[in-house]
């Protein structure tokens, strides 16, 4: 992707996988209170969680989070049917991508995670 902003840094890094713990609200909320002490950085407000409790298509039934990081944030979507994660750091701070994604496999202890940073 051109690089049409060089003055503004910016990181991002999508985390995808299959989850074997069970996933919840509380779940969510200590994923985010975990990555972001991994990361050294700081959410400036609680995370919001979401979940559709029956709306839209059955196999896309789950969760979207946010959670607001002083540097940007992270957003987390959950298909609770399929047990798939797909996860998405974008900061405006330099991170370590390999601490995120260690953290992120072991936290939801997935057996084979993918990611890729753009």
């Amino acid at each position: 992707m051109k690089n049409i902003a060089p003055n503004v840094f910016r990181q991002r890094l999508l985390i995808e996988g299959f989850y074997t713990i069970n996933v919840n609200k509380d779940t969510i909320k200590k994923y985010f209170h975990g990555i972001v002490r991994e990361l050294k950085t700081k959410m400036y407000g609680d995370p919001i969680i979401f979940s559709p409790a029956g709306e839209g298509k059955e196999e896309n039934q789950g969760y979207d989070a946010f959670a607001p990081l002083i540097d940007s944030g992270i957003s987390l979507y959950i298909w609770a049917n399929s047990k798939f994660f797909s996860i998405i750091l974008y900061t405006c701070k330099e991170f370590d991508g390999k601490t995120a994604v260690n953290f992120t496999k072991k936290f939801f202890k997935a057996k084979e995670v993918v990611y890729e940073g753009f």
